[in-house]
């Protein structure tokens, strides 16, 4: 590359380094290995570099602790290009699991139990995890059973489509379970 270009090129981009180039290389002799990826042979850096000045491209460090270690010429913006592109996609496939969370006391009525769990339902149909938690306030905690009963109640409820994550867990003043959709086979 010619001063002008890397300079017009560093403007429009600015690529985090990873790998040594050109230059910055610091060993003596290296293994170099052409755009092709036919081997060149063990010849000094700086002839290396040479090389491909002369190609209009880069030479780069690709494996530093080899004896000799190597180096390829390529095209090293094309190469972050196609690094930066991968890692764009990777980043769309992964899935974000959403947590939604329902608040039930230990002594909730059948017309609210019922409600929370087609919430339950709709959330977990959605893709999300569910995490139903039973507050305990004031003399309620004497009656922790009376919690795990109505989580167990919830879990049974919902099994057709979900997975109890995490059994019924006391926390402070809270218990809580953790629900996930059931995979499809």
């Amino acid at each position: 590359m010619t001063f002008l270009s890397q300079l017009f090129f560093l403007e429009v981009f600015f690529i985090k380094q990873e790998l040594t180039i050109n230059r910055q290389i610091r060993e003596k002799e290296v293994q170099v290995i052409d755009e092709n990826g036919k081997k060149l042979g063990i010849m000094p850096t700086i002839k290396g570099i040479e090389i491909a000045e002369e190609k209009d491209l880069d030479l780069v460090l690709v494996a530093p602790n080899a004896k000799p270690a190597v180096c390829k010429i390529m095209n090293y913006g094309k190469y972050k290009f196609e690094q930066a592109k991968k890692e764009k996609e990777a980043r769309k496939k992964q899935k974000v699991v959403e947590m939604k969370e329902i608040r039930i006391t230990p002594n909730i009525d059948a017309h609210d139990f019922e409600f929370k769990c087609r919430n339950a339902r709709k959330f977990l149909m959605d893709g999300a995890k569910v995490k139903i938690t039973v507050r305990f306030r004031g003399r309620e905690l004497n009656y922790v059973k009376l919690g795990e009963t109505t989580l167990n109640k919830f879990s049974e409820q919902l099994e057709d489509i979900a997975n109890v994550e995490k059994k019924p867990i006391l926390e402070g003043k809270n218990m809580f379970v953790i629900l996930s959709k059931k995979s499809e086979k």
